[in-house]
């Protein structure tokens, strides 16, 4: 825990300022604990690094991704949060799941190295505790298929930069943003240069980015690559007989994961780009007896400590198309998503240990293509309204395998409909709000399970001066089911015709303010969230251990605070503070249960001046729980993920990284269901880049 330092400095800042007892609350509350007493210092006009280095740690960003229009950061009415290009460099991430993964209020949980995931079980972005419901968008398009996105296959030298809006975004962009949205914006403009990395693990990494420019016209392409040999004892985990029996325990390994992408960006001009990418991930999961019970020893197989249950080739690949369109008035885009998740294997052993010597094989398809536009029209200087049309059409594809029977093989389809609307009115110098609507419903589903929704939004925001904002959001937000969760394909999964859209509706207060180098933002929330889906074990009457989704309660009530430094002499900082406490109430335990962690830190401090630049950030959540879905949570430790970055540049045209994860060494668990799952031990990339 970070001790308080200079609490007494900081709050005559503060105070001096704020006259209003909310203000005064947040600001006590954050600053103590807080260490940092950097002074600020304003951009100079002139002197070489020091103005360069603020120039590049901008704490006035705009924003799209909150109201659909450019807004200063400072002037959103909603949590938000900003992730530049120079950010995402001085960081070393190689993916974007690592670029959101010190966020404040935001986890990503990851299977095993470079975010691979095991096929359909996914790896998670979760805000405020909400693990199943963010809208991912890479340029304001959603890239997932039935729920399901691999940030690890965006690498980290395509983004430009990620816009994070937290606590629901349902009215303006349709289902999954209950939590909120995570929008990736790519490079545009040309950027050539090469990459070469080599790292322990036996990582290495290989991209290369080309571009030109003529006019308002440019063309960028780029080819990356990933790779990590292995990692070994990643789980620890129970088998049991189908009546309870302890048998042992179990651990998976995991090796040959590449991941490679190929992009393409064609800006026609100033209002039109067409982008294109191809993406594919690999992995082979190993999973082996650990230790044994005296049970687990007198099967009469006899298994043996060491002995393999099975292995699992996965394999994800994933096309993406958007041709996208915006002028000061109109705004629109059209998009096709395609991926398939494929699972080869061999089982020697089933989950009680019997001798199984059977293949396994999976495949599924997912494909949604759509259309998203709006128009804009500014009234005066007063007011403005949007209004847009939203459509998507989804296909699911259970594909033929040797090992699937016949009647799990099928294609699930619907439409998804939104027309939504904005209205953004001044009533003065100093206070004006946003009203929002959008009808969603769905259309032409197999076996007719369709569903509608009305969500609604006001925000309000009270300006004390041009940098000094304090603002109200409620917004309600939905999830329509997906076809996973309707229509299970796997051989434990169970359908529930009776699952319901999940609706919440999330309140929260905030306060903005820039002052000299420092960006404060701190937001008081509380979230209620129906019918939560959620998968369950299925014991009672089986013979086998199966799943079923089903609707639960979610709720969550905390206090969040930031602040980003633009410091002397080429350094910056950035810390936060999440205190919260989620819960969940399903069908089956009746009873309010914890989930996730109540305490989240993060911070950071950044130089870069003349050829050196270097990053040291963290993020810290404790006071956890892993929540199984039929038994009571448990206490699980915090986790510590760390990185430190140096770079060094020779000149103009070359730069040397070095990027370290895990500096403590640690063993930490990212999840937060009934499975842990462990991070890698410390390692580091050396990395080359050439530009041209």
């Amino acid at each position: 825990m970070l001790e308080a330092e200079n609490l007494n400095t900081g709050v005559k800042r503060m105070t001096k300022r704020k006259k209003t007892l909310i203000l005064t609350a947040l600001a006590v509350s954050a600053l103590s604990v807080c260490p940092l007493a950097t002074e600020a210092s304003t951009p100079a006009s002139s002197g070489g690094g020091q103005s360069e280095a603020l120039e590049e740690y901008s704490l006035d960003e705009i924003v799209v991704t909150a109201t659909r229009t450019e807004k200063r950061d400072v002037d959103v009415p909603m949590s938000t949060d900003v992730i530049t290009r120079e950010e995402i460099e001085r960081g070393g991430a190689q993916n974007a799941a690592q670029v959101i993964q010190k966020v404040n209020g935001v986890s990503f949980a990851s299977f095993g190295p470079l975010g691979t995931s095991m096929g359909t079980m996914i790896n998670k972005a979760t805000i405020r505790g909400i693990d199943n419901g963010t809208l991912v968008m890479v340029n304001g398009n959603p890239i997932s298929g039935r729920g399901l996105y691999n940030l690890q296959e965006i690498p980290a030298d395509s983004i430009e930069k990620v816009e994070i809006v937290k606590g629901g975004g349902s009215v303006l962009y349709g289902s999954e943003a209950m939590a909120g949205v995570i929008n990736i914006i790519t490079k545009k403009g040309p950027d050539n240069n090469w990459t070469v990395g080599f790292g322990n693990y036996g990582q290495q990494k290989y991209h290369v980015n080309v571009g030109a420019k003529e006019g308002e016209q440019s063309i960028t392409a780029f080819y990356d690559v990933n790779k990590w040999n292995h990692q070994n004892d990643m789980t620890e985990s129970d088998t049991r007989t189908t009546a309870g029996v302890l048998l042992g325990t179990y651990s998976y390994n995991v090796r040959d994961i590449k991941n490679e992408s190929i992009g393409l960006t064609w800006q026609a001009n100033r209002r039109l780009n067409v982008t294109f990418g191809h993406y594919e991930t690999e992995a082979t999961y190993d999973k082996f007896i650990k230790s044994l019970t005296a049970a687990g020893a007198a099967l009469g197989n006899h298994p043996k400590v060491g002995d393999q249950f099975h292995y699992r080739d996965i394999t994800t690949t994933r096309d993406t198309v958007q041709v996208n369109y915006r002028d000061k008035a109109w705004e629109g885009s059209l998009y096709y998503n395609t991926s398939t998740i494929k699972s080869d294997g061999f089982s020697w052993l089933n989950e009680a240990m019997g001798r199984s010597n059977l293949p396994y094989n999976t495949r599924e398809k997912h494909i949604s293509y759509g259309f998203d536009g709006q128009h804009e029209w500014k009234m005066g200087d007063k007011t403005s309204l949007i209004f847009g049309l939203a459509g998507k059409h989804e296909i699911f594809h259970a594909l033929p395998t040797v090992t699937t029977s016949g009647e799990r093989v099928r294609n699930s389809v619907r439409n998804q409909w939104g027309i939504f609307g904005q209205w953004e009115q001044k009533i003065d110098g100093k206070n004006s709000f946003i009203l929002g609507a959008r009808e969603t419903w769905t259309s032409g589903t197999t076996k007719n399970m369709n569903y509608n929704d009305f969500s609604a939004s006001g925000q309000f925001i009270h300006k004390m001066d041009k940098d000094n904002n304090l603002y109200l959001n409620i917004s309600q937000s939905f999830i329509m089911p997906q076809f996973g969760q309707m229509f299970p394909s796997s051989a434990t999964g169970y359908a529930n015709p009776d699952l319901k859209p999940q609706k919440g509706i999330n309140y929260e207060i905030g306060w903005k303010n820039i002052s000299g180098g420092h960006t404060w933002k701190a937001a008081l929330f509380h979230q209620d969230i129906k019918d939560n889906i959620s998968a369950s074990v299925q014991r009672r009457g089986r013979p086998d251990l199966g799943w079923r989704y089903t609707n639960q309660d979610f709720r969550n009530t905390g206090f969040e605070f930031s602040c980003d430094i633009a410091g002397k002499n080429g350094f910056s900082y950035n810390y936060g503070l999440t205190l919260q406490n989620p819960e969940v109430k399903s069908t089956g335990k009746r009873y309010w249960d914890r989930k996730f962690g109540k305490i989240q830190l993060v911070g950071g401090m950044n130089y870069q001046r003349d050829k050196m630049k270097a990053a040291l950030t963290f993020s810290y959540l404790a006071d956890r729980v892993q929540t199984p879905s039929d038994e009571h949570s448990f206490r699980t430790k915090p986790y510590l993920l760390t990185t430190l970055t140096l770079g060094y540049a020779p000149d103009t045209w070359s730069e040397i990284n070095l990027t370290v994860n895990n500096l403590l060494n640690r063993r930490d668990n990212t999840m937060h269901s009934s499975s842990a799952w462990y991070t890698p031990g410390i390692n580091y990339l050396l990395s080359y880049t050439q530009k041209f």
